[in-house]
């Protein structure tokens, strides 16, 4: 029997966005786990939905599932899981500066009068700001 706190799997699908195929999918993956059934639905504890976040969010970080699943069980004392999270932090870092020097340009841009736009001097500086370092 379902504990009162539980979603049953339709609904932690409404509340992700994400398909039940895709929950059960994650299940097998072992990335999240069910509390058991309610009749023929799967039910899961309401945290479900706070993990399934965090993978969303790991996976537009380009984190593969198998990535995400160890990173959800590590232990503070893997090594090489935490050389791996800061070269993706530095990664990161570095598609968050080349992003916004693309909305800083986009943003000019959708006010400029130069023709064409992105002969403008200054969409071109600050498309190019940075472009050394990286």
């Amino acid at each position: 029997m379902a504990r009162t706190a539980d979603l049953d799997i339709g609904e932690v699908a409404e509340r992700t966005g994400l398909t039940a195929s895709a929950l059960r999918f994650y299940e097998r993956r072992g990335l999240i786990q069910s509390n058991g059934r309610n009749g023929l639905r799967r039910t899961f504890d309401r945290d479900v939905i706070d993990r399934i976040a965090l993978i969303s969010c790991a996976q537009a970080a380009g984190f593969t599932l198998a990535q995400i699943a160890r990173f959800l069980v590590a232990s503070p004392d893997d090594a090489e899981l935490r050389r791996r999270m800061t070269e993706k932090a530095r990664q990161l870092d570095q598609d968050i500066t080349r992003l916004t020097r693309m909305r800083d340009s986009l943003s000019h841009a959708a006010s400029c009068t130069h023709t064409p736009l992105v002969d403008c001097p200054e969409f071109k500086s600050r498309m190019s700001d940075g472009d050394a370092a990286g």
